[in-house]
């Protein structure tokens, strides 16, 4: 099964580079796919972090996206594939205004 999903790279702290994109969901959950990038569950054993990459290692947040936007839990930037925007921005957010919207910057918790 397929979903649009966040992905918040923590290898390099609690704010890191992020994606929203198209992920490949295998095992319930415990393997995702995306791109050329395998990810296995960390189960709970994370620092704010879900899921490692299986060939870098490095460790990710990734979950399914909030319809308020709210997803980072501190303020980072955000990208979104080209074949996401129109799923995220109508179907998700509920903000068609901003469907051409590639970047922008995500208000965290903190």
């Amino acid at each position: 099964m397929k979903r649009v999903m966040w992905m918040e790279n923590k290898s390099e702290g609690l704010a890191g580079a992020t994606k929203i994109g198209w992920v490949e969901v295998k095992e319930k959950g415990k393997r995702l796919e995306y791109q050329d990038q395998v990810f296995r569950s960390l189960r709970g054993q994370g620092y704010k972090a879900n899921y490692f990459d299986m060939e870098t290692r490095e460790e990710y947040w990734i979950s399914g996206c909030r319809k308020d936007g709210r997803d980072a839990l501190y303020n980072t930037e955000v990208e979104i594939d080209d074949d996401d925007l129109e799923k995220y921005w109508i179907n998700i957010r509920h903000e068609s205004g901003n469907i051409g919207k590639r970047k922008f910057r995500a208000l965290g918790k903190y």
